[in-house]
């Protein structure tokens, strides 16, 4: 996740097709809904509008829930158009970011010896609740800043984990939970303090709270560390809310070299009911790409 989401969206490189999904092949409307949680975003389906024609297009193709990364900053009327889009075609919201870091500047350090970014972030979260009851959202997403070279990294994690803990303390009575985000270092964040899910585990364990959960963005994990249903597996308990991205190129599934259907038929071994960002571009522009889209989640959730 990173605050150019938009220009990823935008550029995709063309990339092969799994079999059997022809780039030209057209998306149903108004198909039968798909049976996992399989959450578009903004930019997903662009050449069909604005943010609410997305949305009623998404519903048309039969998805059930949408995400929303930068939902936070949208003006508190869009926040509320959006809502009721959502619930008026009976879609889940996923997530959107709760507390967006300063990529540009490398920040928040969270594990720094200066309290005033962990107090800085706790003030996003409160803030932020309001904005997950308004769109009927459970998960925000939260990143756990870069790391600081001056200071130890248990000490880091010490600190991450206090802060994490404090943040729970804030959204678990409202039943909300913040999902942390792992990022990979070695494509898109180097610096970053959360790095793999099994990190992430080990912070929620920490943390120990119903609001401090991990977020699996399995795009992320691919670059990182691989073994991604392994590492599914040990962390499961800890995880609420997962994102698909293939890898390289961070596009739709059948485009790189993670086996998606695999990972769906071992979530549908899980019973997982939860969202399942789409959290990547679209391999081709324009209208054939969004039908290859379609066509290529089709393929995984019909296995």
């Amino acid at each position: 996740m990173s605050i150019s989401r938009r220009t990823l969206l935008a550029a995709g490189a063309v990339a092969p097709l799994a079999a059997g999904l022809a780039p030209g092949r057209a998306a149903q409307s108004n198909a039968a809904r798909f049976s996992l949680g399989f959450a578009p975003h903004e930019g997903s389906f662009a050449s069909r509008g604005g943010l609410i024609e997305q949305i009623a297009f998404a519903a048309d193709q039969g998805f059930t829930a949408w995400e929303d990364n930068e939902a936070r900053a949208r003006p508190v009327a869009q926040q509320a158009q959006m809502a009721k889009a959502l619930s008026d075609r009976g879609m889940t919201m996923g997530v959107f970011v709760a507390s967006m870091p300063k990529w540009a500047q490398s920040r928040p350090l969270l594990g720094a010896n200066d309290d005033a970014e962990r107090e800085a972030f706790l003030a996003d979260i409160r803030s932020s609740v309001d904005v997950a009851k308004r769109l009927g959202a459970k998960c925000m997403t939260v990143v756990t800043g870069f790391r600081d070279p001056k200071v130890p990294l248990d000490v880091q994690t010490a600190r991450v984990i206090d802060v994490m803990r404090r943040a729970g303390d804030i959204v678990a009575p409202h039943g909300l939970a913040m999902v942390m985000e792992p990022l990979n270092t070695r494509t898109d964040h180097p610096g970053v303090y959360m790095q793999s899910i099994a990190q992430g585990f080990a912070v929620a364990r920490g943390a120990n709270s119903p609001g401090v959960k991990v977020l699996a963005d399995l795009y992320h994990e691919q670059i990182q560390s691989g073994n991604l249903i392994p590492v599914l597996d040990m962390c499961w308990s800890e995880i609420a809310y997962l994102q698909f991205g293939d890898n390289p190129g961070r596009d739709e599934p059948g485009t790189g070299e993670v086996n998606y259907a695999n990972i769906v038929k071992w979530l549908r071994a899980r019973r997982y009911t939860g969202v399942i960002g789409m959290e990547h571009g679209n391999s081709i522009d324009g209208r054939a790409g969004e039908d290859r889209l379609v066509a290529a989640y089709r393929a995984i959730d019909a296995q």
